[in-house]
């Protein structure tokens, strides 16, 4: 039973040293920070920038769309990109995968554009 846990012993030792370290930086950089609060960077926007809404009002939700619609595409790009670095090892099947896989992205583009999710106003 000894053995088993013995095996496990560097992995914990491992553990407690990494979260050691990441408390002991914590504490060593509460300790040695300055502490000199004043209005200007207790303020929300300390880059200089005035904000341009009040914190209560609501992002309309078409940015999150157009978002996600892009992160969407993004995506097809990063899976076009392996699939191109071994075409010639997969073939036919490779290939028609691909071109379903285009196609589905395809329609939900279409679809998105029909619905207006791409119109900016």
């Amino acid at each position: 039973m000894y053995q088993h846990i013995s095996q496990y012993t560097p992995v914990l030792l491992f553990f407690a040293l990494a979260i050691g370290f990441g408390v002991g930086a914590l504490l060593f950089a509460y300790l040695v920070r300055p502490n000199k609060p004043d209005p200007e960077k207790l303020s929300p926007y300390e880059c200089g920038i005035p904000p341009l809404m009040s914190v209560n009002e609501r992002i309309p939700i078409r940015f999150f769309i157009i978002v996600m619609l892009f992160l969407l595409f993004d995506v097809e790009a990063v899976f076009m990109y392996p699939w191109a670095v071994v075409y010639e090892r997969i073939g036919w099947w490779g290939f028609i995968e691909m071109f379903l896989f285009i196609v589905i992205l395809l329609v939900g583009y279409v679809y998105a554009w029909a619905k207006g999710a791409l119109e900016w106003e």
